[in-house]
């Protein structure tokens, strides 16, 4: 046991895209997926949802491995450590809530089980966490679709009062959501808010559309694996001066929420630089939609 200076290390994301039924779920997990890593042969679908994903085979030549009931934690993790043995860059759990409530899933496991219940649940928790633990050890990117429970509200369009389908609590074990490094939240219109987010990419700021800008974004933060903490001044200062664009610029910015007061004046150099015609920005840039990737 030592006492050292924290640091930020690379790393591999941990995404859940939570949504009700007809959100774009999976849709939305390959675009991520895509701007991660850039390659669809390196993408590959742990598939629960009876073959639904190769409906986006068109969008490129991404692997699957199809899976039914019983849902087992250990179903899961085997698919997991295939996909990983294949050298694929990103896989995406295509829904992990079948692990909890699917046949044969956790909930099934216990319901068929004689004896005490509070017992019993000593037993298949630590067959659940290995499946979490699977997850978080993994040297791939992992972006886990959560089903969520539905209800109808009423919603007024064009003048008249029609129900809309909307999404509540994720179908999967309390407190999944702490393990993920991010969380989005997508609704019926795709429209997707962070619920969690660790990376300060996407909290707090306005709703928008998934692309494979999304992804891009975050893999940027995950491969940012520099101390900073270690670095003097002049060290961040020069990165600052070695962005090409304001788009470059715009990532240095938001990736590093802690330097933004500190270099401000910094940026705003740099940015006239790269665009002489335009004005020293006076905006607080925390508050502009990320969703392009570039906010200064």
């Amino acid at each position: 046991m030592k006492l050292e200076l924290s640091q930020r290390k690379q790393a591999k994301m941990k995404l859940g895209l939570q949504g009700c039924s007809g959100s774009g779920k999976t849709m939305g997990a390959l675009l991520i997926a895509h701007g991660l890593c850039g390659n669809w042969n390196k993408i590959a679908v742990i598939d629960t949802e009876n073959y639904s994903a190769s409906l986006y085979s068109h969008l490129g030549s991404f692997s699957v491995v199809n899976i039914g009931a019983p849902y087992s934690p250990e179903k899961y993790i085997e698919a997991i450590h295939l996909c990983e043995e294949a050298g694929m860059e990103v896989i995406i759990i295509d829904s992990i809530s079948h692990e909890w409530e699917g046949a044969g899933g956790a909930l099934s496991i216990h319901s068929g089980m004689s004896g005490n219940s509070f017992t019993n649940w000593g037993k298949i928790t630590p067959r659940h966490n290995a499946f979490v633990q699977a997850i978080l050890q993994s040297g791939a990117h992992i972006i886990g679709t959560i089903r969520s429970k539905q209800e109808y509200v009423l919603h007024e369009k064009n003048g008249k009062q029609v129900p809309e389908k909307v999404g509540l609590k994720g179908i999967t074990r309390e407190g999944m959501d702490y393990e993920f490094t991010i969380v989005l939240d997508i609704d019926i219109r795709h429209n997707v808010v962070a619920s969690k987010d660790r990376t300060g990419l996407f909290m707090d700021k306005p709703e928008f559309k998934i692309s494979q800008q999304t992804g891009k974004l975050i893999v940027e933060w995950c491969d940012y694996g520099v101390n900073l903490t270690n670095q003097d001044a002049d060290d961040f200062a020069n990165r600052i001066d070695c962005c090409n664009s304001i788009a470059e610029l715009g990532r240095l910015y938001i990736l590093h929420p802690q330097h933004q007061q500190t270099y401000f004046n910094h940026f705003a150099r740099r940015k006239k630089e790269l665009q002489p015609s335009s004005p020293i920005p006076t905006t607080n840039y925390s508050n502009q939609n990320i969703s392009n990737g570039a906010i200064i």
